[in-house]
């Protein structure tokens, strides 16, 4: 349906002194300080995770030595998605002066609903990363004490769910650096960066910069900020919807991804039937993880 006169009254009072509602700030591209983003070129992306082998065994003299299979364990796939919006003014309402007015408004709006978008589904990625429906390559959730391997299993999150403190994110940071790989051997994991919903922001804060230990009177230092931990800080996003949930992005790669099958793209088109002009915005990506080790998070509630 085109934008008509009728819905926009106002627009053709002379009297008319502002418009307003569409111009709002945003919070923009908070994705990227979160997921590592690559260009795609086809309808879906796969990638395959690895075993590597075990520990070597003692080869006992004269007899042969032990041979070990490296394995393909779980494929992930990020599958692309279409996203567009349109809208469309009448002909009379160009034809009314209401073209100069509107279409540049409406313009940044549809740019505005499409940036919306892509970080509400970047931010669900988080938001599900509890919720056993929303299982990755290996067969469960993001977040799970209970990821298989060959060796196992391994968690990424905090084994009891607890509130953002000192005590927890010092837990957390403990669990991240035992890691372990397919086979159960040990890995050099480290937490990076702290993802918080704004309701944390400022408990995150104190954490993060006080020079003593927080909330005590006993002259103890910030061990966490001592010690370099967690060295890219924390970034607060919008879109998660759970006040107290956090995470932690480590360094080990190929954990949370964004794949661009097309960036954004805006065309404009005159109908020849009923001389309405239609504008559209459309892009193709897709949010997702690979490896789990990549995030570590509690399910605090």
């Amino acid at each position: 349906m085109a934008i008509s006169r009728a819905q926009l009254v106002k627009e053709l009072e002379p009297g008319l002194n502002a418009l307003f509602g569409l111009e709002y700030k945003q919070y923009a591209n908070e994705h990227s300080e979160i997921f590592d983003t690559e260009s795609s070129d086809r309808a879906f992306e796969e990638e395959v995770m690895l075993s590597g082998f075990a520990n070597a065994a003692v080869k006992p003299e004269g007899q042969g030595v032990q041979f070990d299979d490296a394995q393909e364990t779980f494929t992930a796939r990020y599958t692309n998605e279409t996203i567009a919006l349109a809208f469309a003014i009448t002909e009379e309402a160009i034809e009314d002066n209401l073209y100069d007015r509107l279409a540049s408004r409406y313009t940044k709006a549809l740019a505005r609903s499409m940036a919306n978008t892509k970080q509400v589904k970047a931010a669900a990625v988080l938001n599900n990363a509890f919720t056993p429906a929303f299982a990755g390559g290996d067969g469960v959730e993001l977040c799970s004490n209970v990821h298989p391997t060959l060796a196992g299993t391994f968690s990424n999150e905090l084994t009891t769910p607890a509130d953002l403190n000192e005590t927890s994110l010092e837990q957390a940071l403990i669990d991240i650096a035992a890691f372990t790989d397919e086979r159960g051997l040990k890995i050099a994991a480290r937490g990076m960066k702290m993802i918080i919903p704004s309701e944390l922001q400022f408990t995150a804060d104190r954490l993060m910069k006080s020079e003593g230990q927080t909330g005590t009177a006993n002259n103890d230092i910030n061990a966490i900020k001592n010690m370099g931990m967690i060295p890219q800080g924390y970034v607060v996003n919008h879109y998660l919807t759970a006040a107290k949930k956090w995470f932690i992005k480590t360094d080990v790669p190929n954990g949370l991804k964004h794949f661009v099958r097309s960036p954004i793209k805006t065309s404009m088109e005159g109908d020849f039937d009923n001389g309405n002009v239609r504008y559209k915005a459309r892009e193709r990506y897709v949010f997702g993880f690979s490896d789990p080790r990549g995030v570590f998070g509690s399910n605090a509630v």
